[in-house]
């Protein structure tokens, strides 16, 4: 009996250690298999050109990057400004003021909003914040504007990663033993004292992370963002201003023009430039947890 018991733990152990290796073997078979596809621009390009250069015509053999990456870089930030102290005075009510009922309303919504396809979002930044954007805000800024703009992206993004932040505080500030809350409050602290003294300062290695892993799911999204930022090749240089960010790029471009070969590798190096942006990120945050649960 105990030898066959020995001989399941042995089998289950074995078998969940090849999944495992299968896993972290799959990550580095898609970041070959970019490369290699990848590849064929570099014999003609340098890695300073495609990342410099602004000019983006495949018939003429002209990939430059830099707009697509000045495109993401302005939505991502957009949405991280807009959405980190919402979710941050969102989770701070959750954890230290609402009472049980709030939460047992505002956390299904969360996961609710959390859940939607992109597409939807897309959908709504589209019917609702495109036409906003034109008629009603850029007019007091800019002369024109379609809408379609690095603003509009932000703002759909901001919504989008908004649900995930807010679970990420939520559960971060409640790792935040009591005790510290209790004693903080018999030394005469008020309520907010001790939230911002105590619980901001016990939980800002989390807070960090959580904002890495927000950026990472934002520098990732396409769908939404193809839909409601004018798709332009263009460094933008102001909030009306149509942007084209990486996501959207290969999104509407992959499976058109490959009869291009050159075409194609521009594509793939795109995405390995966002497997590796966003697996830095992802990296980065994990560190931060570990160190933090150490700690």
């Amino acid at each position: 009996m105990n030898r066959s018991r020995i001989f399941k733990e042995k089998v289950a152990g074995n078998l969940m250690l090849l999944i495992t290796t299968a896993a972290l073997l799959l990550v580095v078979a898609m970041s070959i298999g970019l490369y290699v596809k990848s590849a064929p621009i570099f014999e003609e390009h340098s890695l300073w050109d495609l990342l410099s250069a602004s000019e983006w015509k495949p018939f003429k053999n002209q990939f430059g990057f830099f707009p697509f990456i000045m495109g993401t870089l302005w939505v991502t930030a957009i949405a991280l400004l807009l959405a980190l102290p919402v979710s941050l005075l969102t989770a701070v009510f959750l954890t230290e003021y609402a009472n049980s009922g709030i939460r047992r309303w505002v956390y299904p919504a969360l996961d609710i909003l959390a859940a939607l396809p992109s597409v939807i979002y897309g959908v709504w930044g589209t019917l609702l914040i495109v036409p906003w954007i034109s008629e009603w805000l850029a007019p007091f800024f800019v002369e024109y504007s379609a809408g379609y703009t690095v603003l509009a992206g932000g703002i759909v993004l901001n919504v989008m990663i908004l649900p995930l932040l807010v679970s990420l505080f939520v559960e971060i500030f409640s790792t935040v033993p009591q005790e510290l809350r209790d004693a903080s409050r018999a030394l005469g602290a008020t309520h907010w004292q001790t939230t911002k003294q105590v619980v901001f300062r016990r939980s800002l290695p989390g807070i960090l992370a959580a904002v890495v892993l927000a950026v990472s799911r934002a520098l990732g999204e396409t769908i939404a963002v193809l839909m409601v930022c004018g798709n332009l090749p263009q460094v933008p240089h102001s909030l009306f201003d149509a942007c084209y960010p990486i996501p959207a790029l290969i999104a509407n471009n992959y499976g058109e023009m490959l009869s291009l070969p050159l075409y194609e590798s521009a594509l793939m190096f795109a995405a390995l430039m966002l497997f590796i942006v966003v697996l830095l990120f992802n990296l980065l945050s994990r560190i931060i947890l570990y160190r933090l649960k150490n700690r």
